[in-house]
């Protein structure tokens, strides 16, 4: 995942962002930040400015928290820069834009480690121009615990916006990217078995670092995509989104998800849970899901995994095919609910 050989985050024998003082940690933080053609004034003065041919801004934002959305004693401060600019630069692509630039705001104690806020920085710019983005700007504050907050900005290059409510019947609906694997990691995180840990590292590492498909957001908007969204909460929740916002049902075939199942199947297995859950309730890989029409044609790693139906009773409900006799017990992720 790019993640190997970063600081844990852990030492404190270093200087701390205390220690160090606010402006100084910013003059490190943003000299660590190049800048793309489309930033006419990056970091330095009260707000950058971004160029926007389109005309258009697409803008999303995300707040990760410590203890929450990621642990310092699994994650080092590289991999939580490329996570938090992940589910952001997804929440562009799933509009069928391209991410241009992230601002980032950063609340942490004061020891914190100055080698943990540089590694966060190198996970966020590296993630970004992996998306073909550049980090502007930002703000750091103190706080009690870490907490990052990533607003992303995007551009549709003439393009209508891909929402969630344009599903029809008839359409194919669509995947770009795995599914259960960040659940099957965060499960394997919290078992806390070193060697279940070593044996199953690929999915441990999907969920400190998701790895999304960005360009196959603007490619199913040239095709025609109808609705489309990322899968952070979980499959059968975020198809339900979809579902009720088009006023139709969904209906997922299970078959064309055995791929996922097989590749957490042996974890499951391992720890005694339910690969079914995994694959249809859990997120945080940042897939895209979209609906497609018939015969549009599939970009490249898009597969079909159902189709769109009339509503039986006002819309929004989303079923599995060819499930039976597996009772899936987890469909998605509520801050809310547990």
């Amino acid at each position: 995942m790019g993640a190997e050989g970063q600081d844990s985050g852990l030492d404190l024998a270093g200087p701390s962002i205390g220690t160090t003082g606010e402006f100084a940690v910013l003059r490190q933080v943003t000299a660590r930040l190049p800048q793309g053609p489309g930033v006419l004034v990056g970091p330095g003065d009260d707000a950058a400015v971004v160029a926007a041919p389109d005309a258009r801004v697409v803008v999303t934002t995300d707040v990760l928290v410590e203890d929450v959305h990621f642990r310092r004693d699994w994650s080092s401060a590289y991999e939580v820069g490329r996570k938090a600019a992940a589910q952001n630069c997804a929440d562009v692509a799933a509009m069928g834009a391209r991410a241009t630039a992230l601002v980032v705001g950063l609340s942490a104690p004061r020891d914190l480690p100055l080698d943990w806020a540089t590694g966060l920085t190198d996970g966020l710019r590296d993630e970004s121009a992996r998306a073909g983005a550049s980090v502007v700007g930002g703000d750091m504050t103190r706080g009690e615990r870490v907490v990052v907050s990533v607003t992303a900005l995007g551009d549709l290059e003439g393009r209508a916006p891909v929402l969630r409510s344009g599903a029809r019947p008839g359409d194919l609906v669509v995947v770009a990217g795995a599914l259960g694997t960040s659940a099957a990691g965060l499960a394997l995180h919290l078992r806390g078995d070193a060697a279940l840990l070593e044996s199953w590292a690929a999915l441990a590492a999907a969920h400190r670092v998701p790895v999304p498909d960005y360009a196959a957001g603007p490619a199913l908007a040239r095709a025609g995509a109808t609705a489309m969204l990322d899968v952070s909460d979980g499959l059968l929740q975020d198809l339900g989104h979809v579902a009720a916002a088009s006023g139709v049902d969904l209906v997922v075939d299970a078959a064309a998800l055995e791929p996922d199942l097989e590749r957490v199947g042996g974890a499951a297995a391992a720890l005694g849970e339910q690969g079914w859950d995994w694959v249809l309730g859990g997120g945080e890989e940042h897939a895209l899901a979209a609906t497609l029409p018939p015969g549009a044609p599939l970009p490249h790693g898009v597969r079909v995994v159902g189709r769109v139906v009339a509503a039986s009773a006002g819309g929004g409900v989303v079923t599995v095919a060819g499930l039976a006799p597996v009772r899936v017990v987890r469909r998605g992720w509520d801050h809310y609910a547990r």
